[in-house]
């Protein structure tokens, strides 16, 4: 049965500031400040153009991480970072040099304007065997060893540009790394665009420079060559000289609050919740807009992660762990954030007990078809998470549910990955995986429905305080196969 705080009168439940009695029930005195103009107004100003997209690292990724801050401030949370509520992290931005840059398939040289640089390393490569992949089928190429693939290069067929190719070709990036080719090369369509940013690689400043460059080639006879043949070795032979890319030191900062725990024992121990506030900055090559704006991706989950920390904040109680809500840089090129944070925690890792990101909780029309009062988990039957969060659900008349295929194959596709590697329970929260304008200029703020993502975020509030007095520690599933390598 739906919980009746949603039918409160209206004046009661938009007044600012309003404080409910003790007695009130939970529910109704988080509701009382999850506002929807609230939300709407942090959306509205993450996504504007004024923040041309918020890429990292950009200017607009800068003034969203100061008004983070500015909101965690306003809410009284306690500062965790290294200067005050900002976590710095240090990377290296490597610019590709074009000078010199040559690559030849078939003894056929192809020309600099049908190559770009993805991923900027040195190498020189001399008739070197070219093996096709294919983005289609990663599984596949999860399979190779390194005696297969070292010292060739892999001719990657990049297919149609969209969601799932994006998702593919970060998972692919992530597997090649430890097979040692001498090159990767996206081959695409000419003319093709991939719908996405131009960027830059970042790195960890910390971690050793990659030495697999990744160019992407758009040649037509390149184009036709890959795409007639098979999976696997090819006769044609591969040349190319990348030249060394230009290095640039990069700051990039996390946003980090706390609310204190209150338990003696549990105070030390910590409930991390993250949502991403970067996005795709701006396209140089789109026709007409070139913002990629990401209200959705993600300024609905860095909104949502504003308001449900104000909220749970304003409580008279405090929670028995430690909440820390951390808005994080990068995840759109890599999870650099989160995977900072794991490598540089501000709590001990150990005292961890789980991650809940936060993602795309703002737009219902999911390309499925309408998605209200609902939302999903990732790796649903990874941990015992969901129970928690689907009780809450009931709570407040908000379904929770197990997307059968995107569940699992989106479970490393956000910043929950970075906390799953390091052994912490984890998973995304989001009500649509896949919509309109995912990774388009066209994710704006007016598409969002903020009165639905008000009655969400009141769910994942409640799930949220519940994880954080509930004395057992969430866990995986043991019986999970899934799980088994984030057990070990």
């Amino acid at each position: 049965m739906t919980w009746p705080f949603f039918r409160l009168c209206t004046a009661c439940t938009l007044a600012a500031g309003l404080a409910f009695p003790q007695g009130a029930p939970l529910p109704e005195r988080i509701a009382g400040r999850l506002r929807t103009n609230d939300l709407k107004a942090d959306v509205s100003f993450l996504a504007s153009d004024a923040l041309e997209g918020r890429g990292t690292p950009s200017t607009g990724l800068q003034l969203a991480a100061e008004y983070i801050a500015a909101e965690f401030r306003r809410a009284g949370l306690e500062p965790a970072g290294d200067d005050g509520y900002f976590q710095t992290g240090t990377f290296i931005q490597a610019t590709p040099a074009v000078e010199g840059l040559s690559f030849t398939f078939a003894s056929a040289p192809v020309s600099k304007g049908s190559i770009g640089i993805q991923e900027a390393a040195a190498a020189d490569v001399k008739d070197a065997q070219a093996l096709k992949l294919s983005l289609d089928d990663v599984s596949s190429v999860e399979a190779l060893t390194v005696e297969q693939v070292r010292g060739k290069v892999l001719m990657v067929d990049a297919g149609q540009p969209g969601p799932s190719s994006y998702q593919a070709l970060r998972r692919l990036q992530s597997v090649v790394a430890g097979l040692q080719p001498a090159l990767v090369v996206l081959v695409r369509r000419p003319g093709q665009a991939s719908g996405r940013a131009t960027r830059i690689p970042l790195r960890d400043a910390t971690a050793p420079p990659p030495e697999i460059p990744v160019i992407s080639v758009s040649d037509p006879a390149i184009f036709d060559a890959v795409t007639a043949a098979p999976p696997g070795p090819m006769k044609a032979r591969v040349s190319a000289h990348i030249p060394p890319p230009r290095i640039e030191t990069i700051k990039l900062r996390n946003v980090t609050g706390v609310i204190r725990g209150s338990d003696p024992t549990l105070k030390d121990t910590y409930l991390v919740i993250t949502a991403h506030y970067d996005h795709l900055g701006i396209s140089p090559n789109a026709d007409g807009d070139r913002i990629f704006n990401g209200a959705n991706d993600d300024a609905s989950g860095t909104a949502s992660l504003i308001e449900i920390a104000g909220a749970l904040s304003a409580l008279e109680e405090k929670p028995m762990r430690t909440i820390v809500f951390m808005a994080v840089f990068g995840e759109e090129v890599g999870s650099l954030g989160a995977r900072w944070y794991t490598s540089h925690p501000a709590f001990p890792l150990a005292k961890t007990i789980a991650d809940i990101n936060l993602e795309q909780l703002g737009r219902t029309d999911d390309n499925e078809g309408p998605k209200p009062l609902q939302f999903n988990l990732t790796g649903f039957d990874y941990t015992d998470l969901a129970p928690v969060f689907v009780e809450a659900g009931a709570e407040t008349g908000i379904r929770v549910l197990k997307h059968e295929k995107n569940s699992d194959a989106f479970f490393r596709s956000s910043d929950n990955a970075a906390f799953a590697d390091a052994g912490i329970p984890s998973t995304t929260l989001s009500v649509s995986y896949l919509f309109p304008d995912y990774h388009r200029p066209g994710d704006k703020w007016p598409k969002l429905d903020y009165d639905n993502m008000a009655k969400v975020d009141v769910a994942v509030a409640l799930g949220i305080w519940n994880l954080a007095n509930n004395p057992q520690a969430p866990r995986w599933n043991r019986d999970n196969p899934k799980a088994a390598r984030y057990l070990r």
